[in-house]
C-alpha cells in the first residue's frame, strides 16, 4: 500500500514536532519540596548539646565522628573539631555554615 504524499508530509510533521518537544519536556522536573533538615542557615545546630541522632544527619558525619564530637565537648567554638582533630577539614568544610558552639550560661 502506498502512502501518498500528503500523509508522509503530515506524519513528518509531526515526528519533527515530538521530537523537538521531548528534550524540552525531558528537562523539566517536578518541584518537590525539600525535607527540612534539623540544622538550617537559620537554626544551626549546637555542637555542645546535639544528639548523636542530630549530629548524624550533618553532611559527612556518621555514627564515628558523631561520637568523636560528643566525647569531645565541651567545645570554646565550632572550629576546635577541625584543630583537635575530630573530624577532618574537608568534612569540617561541610558543616561549618550548619554549626555553632554555643557557650552555656554562667550566673
Amino acid at each position: 500500500m502506498k502512502i501518498n504524499r500528503l500523509t508522509s508530509t503530515t506524519l513528518s510533521v509531526v515526528a519533527a514536532i515530538l521530537f523537538s518537544l521531548l528534550p524540552a519536556l525531558a528537562w523539566q522536573t517536578p518541584s518537590v519540596p525539600k525535607a527540612p533538615t534539623v540544622a538550617s542557615a537559620s537554626s544551626p545546630l549546637d555542637i555542645n548539646t546535639a544528639t548523636k541522632d542530630q549530629l548524624t544527619e550533618l553532611p559527612g558525619i556518621g555514627d564515628a565522628y558523631s561520637q568523636k564530637i560528643i566525647d569531645g565537648r565541651p567545645y570554646a567554638n565550632k572550629s576546635q573539631l577541625k584543630s583537635k582533630g575530630i573530624i577532618p577539614a574537608a568534612t569540617y568544610d561541610k558543616i561549618s555554615g550548619l554549626i555553632i558552639a554555643k557557650q552555656p550560661q554562667t550566673k
